[in-house]
């Protein structure tokens, strides 16, 4: 170690310490005391004073959210530091893009000085051991991402040899008390794993079982298993349809381990993406059956079964802008008949729908068209301050005299016709369709009302270009017109609502709160 500080007095030293489960196998040089002693030595040599020791025991290089190294990039941020010493860069980090974002970027914009010991790196001075700094990172990523192989190569070994090593296990199951990679059941909760089964195998769909625990205030399995929750909300510690669904569904239960349902994307992220079942690792035999296979594979029929029979998805103007004001999650819409057989859409909170008896929230049900109504007309009112029929005139002017120069009327009139054949031949697709038994009888009916409804609508512009071919309108009127037609239409056009409105808020006294884009705008109806 040959570097010199010719201005000690001038620093606040920050002595950042590393250690990872790798890095024990390398030896003891490699220690938190060996670390700390040769930076002891470093400050006291060079009558450094220092702020602070920061110490992340048990964490990887490729991480940079370590608890220790983020409160000294605060401390930085606060001016307390202006000078970081590691024992080498490796301790620093081992990801070359985030080792060389701290070393070139943020510690030379905030005046920090940083110092390697033994690879002699000193930002602070002109020297060649600084210039190959950016290899050094990228050999270290290279062993973190060898390590990594390994490690990765170790556990699907484990996986394949029906070994568990995961954190937890399934609920119903806990760890073996002597046998390490070994599960056996949890006799506390085992009664409640068989109970749910027995519950689909009566019939009972996954919501009426989420929705009977959570009445008998049946903790969760997270909840039982004092997992924390990193972002609470109002389906904390309640079951849900979606759990109980995967619990029926999970092979663990009659004896199976079934592993590798979600991979990392890489050594460098934390993030998981789920695998396709074909990619799973399941070992058959592997501990004791909660359920048995016969049980189970009924339940499963069962609950494949209702899959054909979920709710469809409907297209509405305020689609993905209205939310519940007392939980503030996004309003679920349902289909129900009126009176006279007709299909009516509703808006529900969709807290309460999904936990009714839980009492989470209250059901805001209340049509969609009204909402939409109230929407538009409040829309109307707002933006008739700043929209003025009579600037546009001129420009609709424009507009007719140019597509009559290019007889626009035929080439639109050969349009709707186009489209009006397209739908017939759709029409005519979907009822052959029907009669194949390719499509249900519900989809065929939703889908040929759709249909019919659009190419009689097309049907009815046609009428009105062939009158207007057969006696053409001054250019004048027909600006008008034009002019009119915006007017009354814009305010209906999502693309419109979208660009004025942020989000639309329905409280539990079915009152309708516009939040605009603009805060000068914001209404409540």
């Amino acid at each position: 170690m040959y570097l010199e500080i010719s201005n000690p007095m001038d620093y606040h030293v920050a002595l950042y310490i590393r250690l990872s489960k790798e890095d024990e196998n390398e030896g003891p040089s490699e220690s938190v005391t060996n670390q700390k002693s040769l930076l002891n030595e470093f400050v006291q040599q060079h009558r450094l004073s220092v702020y602070d020791t920061y110490v992340d025991d048990g964490w990887s290089g490729t991480n940079f959210d370590r608890p220790a190294f983020q409160r000294m990039i605060a401390d930085i941020e606060a001016k307390k530091v202006n000078m970081v010493i590691t024992k080498d860069l490796s301790r620093l980090g081992r990801d070359y893009i985030m080792t060389g974002h701290y070393m070139e970027r943020y510690f030379p914009e905030k005046r920090v000085r940083y110092i390697s010991l033994l690879d002699g790196i000193d930002t602070g001075v002109e020297s060649s051991a600084n210039d190959i700094t950016p290899f050094r990172a990228i050999m270290n990523d290279m062993y973190a991402k060898d390590i990594s192989k390994k490690i990765k190569s170790v556990k699907r070994d484990k996986q394949r040899k029906g070994q568990f090593i995961g954190g937890k296990p399934v609920y119903g199951y806990k760890m073996h008390p002597t046998e390490k990679n070994k599960i056996v059941i949890d006799e506390k909760v085992a009664p409640m794993v068989r109970r749910i089964f027995g519950m689909a195998l009566d019939g009972m769909s996954c919501r009426q079982i989420a929705a009977q625990l959570n009445t008998e205030g049946v903790p969760t399995p997270a909840t039982y298993a004092g997992l924390p929750v990193p972002n609470p909300g109002p389906y904390t510690g309640l079951w849900s349809s979606e759990r109980i669904s995967d619990m029926l569904q999970n092979e663990t239960y009659i004896g199976n381990m079934v592993q590798g349902r979600s991979v990392k994307i890489s050594y460098k992220s934390k993030k998981c993406l789920h695998q396709e079942r074909k990619n799973w690792v399941v070992v058959e035999g592997t501990h004791e059956p909660l359920i048995d296979a016969e049980t189970f594979r009924k339940v499963r029929m069962l609950v494949n079964s209702r899959k054909h029979t979920r709710s469809r998805t409907y297209d509405f103007l305020l689609k993905g802008m209205i939310f519940c004001h007392e939980c503030g999650y996004p309003l679920a819409v349902l289909n129900r008949k009126n009176a006279a057989g007709e299909d009516v859409l509703y808006f529900v909170c969709r807290t309460y729908q999904r936990f009714t008896k839980a009492g989470v929230c209250t059901c805001h049900s209340i049509k969609e068209k009204t909402v939409t109504d109230a929407v538009i007309a409040k829309v109307r009112e707002v933006c008739e301050a700043y929209l003025h029929p009579s600037k546009l005139l001129p420009i609709a002017q424009r507009a007719v005299e140019q597509a009559q120069k290019e007889n626009a009327l035929e080439s639109e009139l050969q349009a709707v016709q186009s489209k009006i054949d397209s739908l017939t031949a759709n029409l005519d697709k979907v009822y052959m369709d029907r009669l194949s038994g390719l499509l249900p009888e519900t989809d065929f009916e939703r889908i040929y009302s759709r249909v019919k409804l659009e190419r009689s609508l097309l049907e009815e512009k046609k009428q009105e270009l062939e009158l207007r071919k057969k006696s053409p309108v001054p250019a004048e009127d027909r600006a008008k017109e034009l002019v009119q037609r915006f007017v009354d239409s814009a305010f209906a056009s999502r693309e419109l609502l979208v660009s004025l409105i942020d989000r639309i808020e329905l409280t539990e006294e079915k009152q309708v709160i516009i939040k605009f884009r603009f805060a000068e705008l914001d209404e409540v109806g």
